[in-house]
C-alpha cells in the first residue's frame, strides 16, 4: 500500500518523565526514573527508525507541573531529534503538568504543535490533509462542558480528509485498576455519545491501561472508538499485571473517504513488581533472613512492595528503616514498604 493511501502514527501517552528521577541523589541507589526515559526514548527511536507520519503524545509527559531544568532538557532532546528527522509531533498537555508545558526553546520548532488551548491542527502529508483537534486536561466538569471546549477547537470550519481528536481525560467504558473499576458517571467523565461520527478516531491519554473503546455503556456500538495507548512504564503496583507500550495507528483510503485501519500495539519492558508479605512471628526472630528467604528466586530487577496482612509489631515496624532495607535487598531492587505496615495495633 503506498504512502498516499495510508497514514501511520505512533501514538504513546503518560510516560511520567521525571518520576524517582532525582538531580542529585543523597543516596546511592537503583532509581526507578531511567526507566522511564528508556521507554520513551525507544517510542521515539521507532517513529524515527520506520518514517512514521506523525507522533502523538496524549499528556503527562511529565510526572508533575513543576521539573528541573534537566529533566525539561532530558525530555524535549529526543523531540528535536524526531522533528530534526522530519516526524512531526503533537502534544497533549496532561493533568500532572496542570494543563501547561514547561517553557523550553525545544517548543518553538514549527514541527511540535502542543494543545497548549482549544485548537485544531492541520497536516498536508503526502497529499492527503490530516486535522487533530484537541485541548489541554480539562478538570472543570468536561461532561458537562465538553462539546463547548470541542467546538473551541474550530474544528468544523477546518477542511480535511482525516480527522482525530486529541485528549487526556476519561471516557465513560474506560477500565482501570486490579478491581477493573468503569468510569460511568461523574463530572469528569466524558460521554462517548457526545464525540462526533466525523473524527475517525479519539486518542486519548489519562487512563494508565491499555484499551480501544467502541461501544457506549448500554452496549451499543459508536463510530468514533476511543484509543488509549496506556502508559509507557508502569507507576503503581495498581498496574503490576499490565503491559506497558504504545500503539501503530494506520488509518487508510477506502471507498468513500477514509477510515480506521491496522492497530498494532507495540509493548514495552517492565520490570517485574512483585508484592512479599511479612510474617509477624517469623520477622520478630530474624527480619533480615524472613526478608531474604522471602525474595529467593525473585528476579534480580526486581520491584518489591512489602506488605504483611496483619499489623506488625512496633519492634519489627521499627527495622524497616531504608538503611536497613538497602542493606537486606540487592542494589538492583526497588524496595518500598506498602502503609499497613505501620498502622498501630489495634
Amino acid at each position: 500500500m503506498s504512502s498516499r493511501d495510508s497514514l501511520r502514527i505512533v501514538f504513546l501517552a503518560d510516560t511520567h518523565l521525571g518520576l524517582d528521577f532525582p538531580i542529585r541523589p543523597r543516596v546511592k541507589r537503583r532509581r526507578r526514573g531511567p526507566d522511564f526515559f528508556r521507554n520513551y526514548r525507544s517510542v521515539l527511536r521507532h517513529a524515527i527508525r520506520t518514517k512514521a507520519d506523525l507522533v502523538v503524545h496524549g499528556g503527562d509527559l511529565f510526572f508533575r507541573s513543576r521539573v528541573p531544568g534537566k529533566i525539561v532538557d532530558l525530555a524535549f532532546e529526543p523531540l528535536a531529534e524526531c522533528v530534526r528527522r522530519r516526524v512531526p509531533i503533537v502534544i497533549v498537555p496532561g493533568n500532572h503538568e496542570r494543563s501547561h508545558l514547561p517553557t523550553s526553546l525545544y517548543l518553538n520548532h514549527p514541527d511540535i504543535h502542543v494543545f497548549d488551548r482549544p485548537r485544531t491542527f492541520r497536516f498536508d502529508i503526502a497529499g492527503v490533509t490530516l486535522a487533530l483537534s484537541g485541548f489541554p486536561f480539562e478538570r472543570r466538569d468536561i461532561r458537562t462542558r465538553f462539546p463547548r471546549v470541542l467546538q473551541q477547537t474550530g474544528w468544523k470550519g477546518i477542511p480535511a480528509e482525516i480527522r482525530l481528536l486529541c485528549i487526556h481525560q476519561a471516557v465513560e467504558g474506560a477500565r482501570v485498576g486490579p478491581s477493573d473499576f468503569t468510569f460511568r458517571g461523574g463530572r469528569d467523565v466524558i460521554r462517548m455519545r457526545d464525540v462526533p461520527a466525523r473524527f475517525h478516531a479519539v486518542l486519548a491519554g489519562h487512563i494508565h491501561r491499555r484499551q480501544v473503546l467502541t461501544k457506549t455503556l448500554d452496549g451499543k456500538e459508536v463510530e468514533t472508538p476511543v484509543i488509549y495507548a496506556g502508559a509507557t512504564e508502569r507507576t503503581s503496583f495498581a498496574e503490576r499485571f499490565e503491559p506497558k507500550g504504545y500503539f501503530e495507528v494506520t488509518i487508510r483510503r477506502s471507498t468513500p473517504g477514509w477510515e480506521l485501519g491496522h492497530l498494532a500495539f507495540h509493548p514495552l519492558p517492565s520490570r517485574p513488581m512483585v508484592e512479599l508479605y511479612i510474617d509477624p512471628v517469623t520477622a520478630g526472630r530474624q527480619l533480615g533472613r524472613h526478608l531474604r528467604a522471602a525474595m529467593d528466586g525473585l528476579e534480580a530487577d526486581s520491584i518489591v512492595r512489602l506488605r504483611s496482612r496483619e499489623p506488625l509489631p512496633l519492634e519489627v515496624r521499627a527495622k524497616l528503616t531504608p538503611e536497613f532495607l538497602r542493606a537486606v535487598f540487592p542494589e538492583s531492587m526497588n524496595v518500598e514498604c506498602a502503609r499497613e505496615l505501620f498502622a498501630a495495633r489495634g
